[in-house]
C-alpha cells in the first residue's frame, strides 16, 4: 500500500533542501531508537492512549523504549513532523522491530492475538 505523496519533481528546487531538513533531528531520534530497541512507543504527556499502550506492554512483560514529545499544547510541531513522516495520524506510535504497528488499540490486538510475541521472536 502506498499513500500519495507529492513527487520531488512537483517541488521547486529552491525549497527541496528545506523540506528534507525540516525538524530532521526529531525523525533521526525516533529512527535511532527504532534501530536500538525491539519496541518503541512515541507519545506525549497527558494522552491516555499512550498510557494504555505502555501499561499493556508492561502487563505483557515487554520492555520498550519511550520517547515523549511534549504535551497537547507543547511540541505539537515536532509531533506533526512525525505524523507526516509516518502517515500515522495519532499518538502513540508503536514500533515493533522497526515496523509501525499503529497505536494503543492496534497494539492491544497484537498482544491479545499473540502476534506481538511472534513479531518479537522474528
Amino acid at each position: 500500500m502506498t499513500r500519495p505523496l507529492l513527487t520531488e519533481s512537483a517541488i521547486h528546487p529552491a525549497i527541496r533542501q528545506r523540506i528534507a531538513e525540516h525538524h530532521l533531528p526529531v525523525i533521526q531520534q525516533v529512527q535511532n531508537a527504532i534501530a536500538q530497541h525491539a519496541v518503541v512507543v512515541v507519545g506525549l504527556s497527558g494522552n491516555p492512549f499512550v498510557g494504555k499502550a505502555r501499561k499493556a506492554l508492561a502487563a505483557a512483560g515487554v520492555a520498550h523504549e519511550y520517547i515523549e514529545f511534549g504535551s497537547y499544547f507543547s511540541k505539537w510541531r515536532l509531533r506533526n513532523v512525525l505524523k507526516m513522516w509516518t502517515g500515522w495520524p495519532t499518538f502513540p506510535m508503536v514500533f515493533v522491530r522497526g515496523t509501525l504497528v499503529g497505536g494503543s488499540d492496534d497494539l492491544r490486538r497484537l498482544i491479545d492475538s499473540g502476534e506481538l510475541q511472534t513479531l518479537l521472536k522474528a
